[in-house]
């Protein structure tokens, strides 16, 4: 599928933050607050990826996280065709919000390279904002109807009944979605997931790491996938809240006039 020309010729340098700059922390807060993501580097080894972790959110403990909070990203070769586990293979992973299945996502995930693949396997990142204007421009009927509160089931039997799009009382957005195998549609939306899934791959962006380089992304906006990838690609990613203030969600583009008859939905 042919996506549309990258906003950004080089997204990791337009997004980078040296992190051993003065300020470096305040900046970082500011920039997840405006654009919602960050790339990095210098976090060449575990340690240090759990320590900046540590120094910029409250970590959220996850199914497959290891003892000090962090999970390792790598094929298993053991999770193959499990719905919910296709980070831990080597295949295509499609555009996704982190633990969409749970009653509050963490805000903030933070993925480093520990080790590249021999090919492929380059992260593909996806502003919900873009996707959100997107599906409003020109017409309410798509992004209006993925707004109706509780209309996507998101998780195994303890998952979470959501939307797709919920407009907070300050007329901020957030967005979650996942396209899996753990993703339940009620009949008005699913006429329109096959538009919502051709957007979010639309708008994806590459972001080719080099080990010791990654990315910190505001759960609420972007979505992460990645590219099928050959050898022993590694990652470390850490879930939490962020240790700064920050308003939910993100501001509409300004192209994009919301129906008043929106409301706030969990």
């Amino acid at each position: 599928m042919r996506r549309a020309p990258q906003l950004y010729a080089d997204a990791f340098a337009h997004h980078h933050i040296d992190l051993a700059a003065p300020g470096a922390d305040s900046m970082l807060a500011a920039q997840l607050r405006d654009t919602g993501l960050v790339t990095l580097d210098g976090l060449t080894s575990r340690n240090a990826v759990i320590a900046f972790a540590n120094r910029i959110m409250n970590l959220v403990p996850h199914r497959d996280s290891d003892s000090d909070g962090l999970t390792t990203i790598r094929d298993t070769r053991r999770h193959i065709n499990r719905a919910g586990f296709a980070g831990f293979g080597n295949g295509d992973l499609d555009p996704h919000t982190e633990r969409s299945g749970t009653p509050a996502p963490p805000r903030l995930m933070l993925l480093v390279c520990g080790q590249v693949a021999v090919t492929g396997g380059e992260p593909l990142l996806t502003d919900g904002r873009a996707v959100h204007a997107g599906l409003f421009i020109g017409g309410w009927e798509a992004g209006l109807t993925l707004s109706q509160p509780r209309t996507a089931f998101f998780g195994a039997g303890d998952g979470h009944a959501t939307q797709v799009f919920t407009v907070h009382r300050d007329q901020r957005v957030s967005v979650r979605v996942r396209f899996d195998g753990l993703s339940r549609w009620s009949p008005i939306v699913q006429p329109y997931v096959p538009q919502l899934r051709t957007a979010a791959i639309r708008h994806q962006i590459p972001l080719p790491l080099a080990p010791g380089q990654g990315y910190l992304l505001d759960n609420e906006r972007w979505l992460h996938g990645r590219r099928a990838f050959a050898g022993d690609r590694l990652c470390w990613r850490a879930l939490g809240h962020p240790r700064f203030p920050m308003p939910q969600g993100f501001e509409p583009a300004p192209e994009t006039v919301l129906p008043p008859m929106l409301s706030e939905a969990g």
